[in-house]
């Protein structure tokens, strides 16, 4: 055996070059495994930044985004930094408001004096002091409303024409038949400004009124009632396309299993529902036209940027809206996108606080604070973008559509946020939930009738059951029912 001593140094170089072969080889092993973990560090990085980004926009909420209050599975909390939330009922110098007493002519029901005899406690002789009176009025039903006629109509014998001929009977009689006018009124104003099933209204005229209706002829009255608003109907739906301003709303309608959606057409001074299969532009352009020269106000729903797109008309979208959804970008994930959102937010905050001071400052002011506003507002959605997706959408959203959120600048009677039309349609959303829709055609047509009346009559201030009833006596009298509005016939 040969020693270390006998090793050449050929042999020894030749050793030392394989070590370093060896250790090349494990430093690239090395480097390679490292460049493999940097590699899977960077995708996770990103995977968890995608996560952040779809937990972000799965925990959506009225607050920051379009999504209704019912849908958000936690409810908001109040805000931790009330120091004093206020006590229910009447605030501290909140004038207070009480109920006026019945005029004179009004009481119906006689007037009773309730005197003493005596003294309550000792029984002595007492004297009527000058000093006004308790007034208690009490209002209440009669114990059976209702009034059962009954109309004959004789058959009488003609010798010339050798037949028998029936005497006529009036139009209001022939034509209500069972139920009066007023009867008529109380079952549509149950069905539809109290939500009520036919079971309900069924079951209200047998314990209270004291009459049995079947559900049938229930349903017969109230087609006969949505015929009769036919006309009223289609006079603000000929309306519609001349108004200066409108504001639109659209929510889902159930029918059978069907989605149709019922729009909400609010203008100055009527609101309209129509009830359609669609909830594309085609309703807009069926309804207010291709060549609409009003305003409309909206949402940012993809329906109204196409009617914009496709027909050139002016849009008023809401910034309320728009808040809610920059305040999205403040629950994202990225610091940059968060520092974006913020100051944008800002941008809008302080032009609400302008708006608000429109009764302080004058119209020139007021104009001029508004554009500056906008202008500041234009300028933090397109400065310093972030990367993010979420960021970039919606710098583009102000490239394309950013002149669109600021209309009511220059549009008098406009307002900046959809509102009007959130608070028509409200009334519909209560009624789905509560009668589960509708089942045909009829019922469709009568929703869109009976909830157009009511709130077009909220809106002009008067009673919905004394315009229904109205319309109702008319009918049946063979005349036109009046209009809804009050320069209508």
């Amino acid at each position: 055996m040969s020693d270390a001593t006998s090793i050449t140094p050929h042999e020894r170089e030749q050793q030392q070059t394989d070590r370093n072969r060896q250790l090349e080889a494990q430093l690239f092993e090395q480097q390679k495994t490292i460049a493999q973990l940097q590699r899977i560090i960077h995708e996770l990085r990103a995977e968890i930044e995608r996560l952040k980004s779809t937990l972000a926009s799965a925990r959506k909420t009225s607050a920051t985004s379009s999504k209704p209050p019912s849908s958000d599975i936690v409810k908001r909390k109040p805000s931790a930094t009330s120091t004093s939330p206020r006590k229910i009922g009447g605030q501290p110098g909140h004038p207070m408001h009480e109920r006026t007493l019945f005029k004179p002519e009004e009481i119906n029901g006689g007037v009773f004096v309730h005197t003493l005899s005596c003294c309550p406690i000792c029984h002595g002789p007492v004297s009527l002091s000058p000093t006004s009176p308790i007034v208690v009025q009490q209002m209440d039903l009669a114990p059976l409303p209702v009034r059962i006629e009954e109309h004959r109509a004789g058959f009488y014998w003609c010798p010339n024409c050798v037949k028998y001929h029936a005497a006529e009977l009036p139009p209001q009689i022939d034509k209500g038949r069972l139920c009066g006018p007023y009867l008529t009124t109380l079952i549509a104003y149950l069905k539809g400004a109290c939500h009520a099933s036919f079971s309900t209204v069924r079951r209200f005229l047998r314990d209270v009124a004291g009459i049995r209706i079947s559900r049938g002829h229930l349903a017969h009255l109230i087609t006969k009632v949505s015929t009769m608003l036919d006309g009223p109907y289609d006079e603000l739906l000929q309306l519609l396309p001349i108004q200066r301003h409108v504001n639109v709303d659209e929510t889902g309608h159930k029918e059978n299993g069907r989605r149709p959606w019922t729009w909400c057409f609010r203008a100055e001074l009527f609101v309209l529902f129509k009830i359609e299969s669609s909830r594309g532009s085609k309703v807009l352009m069926d309804v207010l036209g291709k060549e609409f020269d009003g305003l409309v106000g909206c949402d940012y729903f993809s329906a109204y940027r196409k009617y914009m797109r496709v027909c050139g008309v002016k849009i008023q979208f809401c910034l309320a809206h728009l808040i809610r959804d920059v305040k999205h970008l403040l629950e994202l994930p990225s610091p940059k996108t968060r520092t974006y959102g913020e100051k944008l937010l800002s941008e809008l905050r302080t032009l609400f606080q302008v708006i608000h001071q429109r009764k302080t400052l004058s119209a020139t002011m007021f104009q001029r604070h508004l554009k500056q506003a906008r202008e500041r507002i234009l300028s933090a959605a397109k400065t310093a973008v972030p990367e993010a997706k979420e960021a970039q959408n919606m710098a583009r959203r102000f490239e394309l559509h950013g002149a669109a959120y600021f209309q009511f600048i220059t549009t008098p009677g406009m307002e900046p946020t959809n509102n009007l039309a959130e608070q028509a349609i409200r009334f519909v959303v209560i009624d789905r939930v509560i009668t589960q829709g509708t089942r045909g055609e009829k019922g469709r047509r009568w929703c869109e009738r009976i909830w157009s009346t009511l709130a077009t009559c909220t809106l002009q201030g008067v009673s919905a059951f004394d315009y229904l009833h109205k319309a109702v006596s008319n009918s049946l009298t063979n005349e036109l029912p009046p209009g809804l509005l009050p320069c209508s016939t």
